[in-house]
């Protein structure tokens, strides 16, 4: 049975409310007293009720007074307030108005009217409830596709149109299914791309906790921005995330459930990382053609240019960093030195390192490193 309406009825004169209660009580309503304006809104703010109706000579706070807090609070200025006042001065309703009443009663109240009025709120009430729900149903569904640092910009300033990229410092992670292609050849295409949400699904975490962004997929792959004040700790968090990819990966190939999903070409799935760090333009992108506009985030520049090819040098299994990024993590992890290395389209040879797992020693004299 589903809850009767709550109407709040607010006046100091112990009779109005009783005559009140008396009208509204047999019709069905839950009626909720206060019998100053302070009181009036202590209800309000221990149970929400669904109309009030408040008069306006009180003590302590008058019902203007009442009805301008609670329209000024976003948590409360959905709610109907029926103003109830004895006298008839234009002036009352115009205070009325501007302190953002949505209707008004002049006492004696007549209970036709007084039904009326309530009904017509209630209805509108429920108007308004049920529109806010599918706007809260269809935010939480937009934020699955905008990134949370989009979002919180957002949020902080609602009316901020400029969405341009602006240059910052980041360290840029790239990883992929290592023998994507060749998988893609022997197993159904439904097999591949459950296998493809599995892993997604679970880095997806891994990102999260870490402070990475999703900029773009690609079939087997993921390009993840990593941002912070401190160019150091960006760079941390990229390759700790990535160092978490790997054990993520190794744990859900021993799982029971996902012997079926990992195990088809008699060959362990494994990921290759590439992480890059440095300065690259950052933000939304406005991709907008003759019939359609769509909006991006993404990172461009260089920096992301060599990180996507430091991925694709990286074998099945491993983690590669350029010599930059390495610099920023100093001893924080082990390291391999790889040697400088040419890559497409990259003037100048790179100095990439290996990142060796946490359960693995430095190998000393076969070329460990630490850059500080």
């Amino acid at each position: 049975m589903p809850a009767k309406p709550c109407i709040l009825v607010v006046d100091d004169e112990v009779k109005n409310v009783k005559l009140l209660e008396a009208l509204l009580s047999p019709s069905g309503f839950h009626i909720e007293k206060a019998y100053n304006g302070q009181e009036a809104l202590d209800h309000v703010a221990r149970r929400r009720p669904d109309v009030i109706l408040l008069d306006v000579m009180m003590p302590v706070l008058d019902g203007f007074e009442v009805c301008t807090r609670l329209k000024n609070n976003p948590d409360t200025q959905l709610i109907p307030i029926v103003i109830m006042t004895a006298l008839s001065q234009v002036e009352d309703r115009i205070k009325g108005k501007e302190a953002g009443a949505d209707d008004f009663l002049t006492k004696p109240v007549d209970r036709r009217e007084l039904m009326a009025r309530i009904q017509s709120l209630l209805r509108l009430n429920q108007a308004i409830t049920k529109k806010v729900a599918m706007l809260e149903q269809i935010q939480q569904r937009l934020s699955h596709f905008v990134p949370s640092s989009v979002a919180r910009r957002v949020a902080a300033n609602p009316n901020d149109t400029d969405f341009q990229q602006r240059q910052q410092d980041v360290s840029v992670l790239f990883v992929d299914i290592t023998g994507y292609t060749r998988m893609s050849e022997l197993l159904p295409q439904e097999h591949v791309n459950t296998l493809v949400e599995t892993l997604f699904s679970c880095f997806i975490d891994c990102f999260h906790s870490h402070g990475g962004e999703i900029g773009s997929t690609a079939g087997d792959g993921l390009m993840v921005i990593f941002h912070d004040d401190d160019p150091a700790e960006h760079a941390v968090k990229a390759v700790l995330a990535a160092l978490e990819l790997l054990r993520v990966t190794e744990e859900m190939e021993r799982q029971p459930a996902s012997l079926t999903l990992f195990e088809p070409t008699g060959e362990p799935v494994s990921i290759h990382v590439g992480v890059h760090s440095g300065p690259a333009l950052v933000g939304p992108t406005k991709i907008e053609g003759a019939t359609a506009t769509r909006w991006v985030y993404t990172a461009m520049g260089p920096v992301v240019n060599l990180a996507s090819r430091i991925g694709a040098f990286a074998k099945g299994g491993t983690i590669m960093i350029s010599e930059e990024t390495a610099r920023r993590v100093g001893n924080r992890v082990s390291l391999q030195d790889m040697g400088r290395q040419d890559f497409k389209n990259v003037a100048q040879s790179v100095g990439i390192f290996q990142v060796l797992p946490v359960d693995r020693k430095s190998p000393g004299d076969q070329g460990a490193a630490s850059i500080l």
